[in-house]
């Protein structure tokens, strides 16, 4: 099922909402402002992240090895201090690991079956039970539970809810989401910004309606049928691409290794997500 989604044009909404559902954690939150560089390098960090998700999904095992102790390596240096609750963190701890691995799982699910992936109840378990392994492999502990199904998801995002809230930084990371830095030849490329834009703002919609709250934007359910439908749209027109310009390396590399008839193709969805 990881295959399945993971490949999806879908995934590109599902990052989005994920850097918008993480930042609501003041700890996770305190961790990449004050050690990442995605206001130096945004496309960077972006692509990184995108060459993580694509190694564990598709490489070897000597690509997931790579990846996984890489990302291991980089969590063991980053620690300090909230300044917004004086709460220490550090990015290996079990509980910051498991939210960040929760909203990014949840994201990428949320935006495959309402940007229309034919995805059945158990197709999604199947999915959360399998990314559940990636997240033991980055460092979560056996003894710390991980959500394996969308129920599980659920109740694991409702424990977390009064934990989260909008910090300094988590709204200057939404502004930064909305108009990234473009230089060079993105300034000469004059849909890119209002596509970003329009990318960004649906991504926003795919959040729940909690969520967009903390951000001081509106929770009304026309919102959510609004994203919706810009979802499957934003899919639909994706899917007319060239696979080759829309498929990672990892991805492109596995077909070429596994058989054909492993992989599903790309299917529709015609009912309510």
């Amino acid at each position: 099922m990881s295959w399945t989604v993971h490949a999806d044009p879908s995934m590109v909404l599902g990052g989005l909402r994920a850097l918008l559902l993480q930042a609501l954690h003041p700890l996770a939150m305190a961790g990449v402002a004050q050690h990442s560089a995605f206001r130096a390098d945004p496309w960077g960090r972006l692509y990184r992240t995108a060459h993580f998700v694509g190694a564990v999904t598709y490489g070897t095992g000597g690509e997931v090895r790579e990846a996984v102790d890489r990302v291991r390596l980089i969590h063991a240096h980053v620690r300090g201090t909230d300044p917004e609750t004086g709460l220490p963190y550090r990015a290996d701890d079990p509980a910051l690991l498991t939210w960040v691995h929760c909203a990014e799982v949840g994201s990428f699910l949320t935006a495959a079956r309402r940007g229309g992936l034919a995805l059945s109840d158990a197709d999604a378990d199947g999915y959360l039970a399998e990314q559940a392994l990636v997240a033991r492999l980055i460092g979560v502990p056996e003894s710390f539970p991980v959500p394996s199904s969308v129920a599980e998801l659920d109740a694991y995002t409702a424990s977390v809810r009064p934990l989260l809230r909008v910090t300094p930084a988590a709204r200057d990371a939404m502004r930064f989401a909305t108009m990234p830095p473009l230089h060079g030849w993105a300034l000469l490329a004059s849909p890119l910004l209002p596509a970003w834009t329009a990318l960004v703002g649906c991504a926003v919609g795919l959040l729940p309606a909690w969520a967009r709250r903390l951000y001081g934007l509106p929770g009304w359910p026309a919102t959510d049928h609004l994203a919706t439908a810009q979802a499957r749209l934003i899919r639909h027109a994706a899917l007319r691409l060239p696979r080759s310009w829309r498929e990672g390396p990892h991805l492109a590399a596995a077909r070429r290794r596994h058989d054909p008839a492993l992989w599903r193709a790309p299917r529709e969805n015609a009912g309510s997500p």
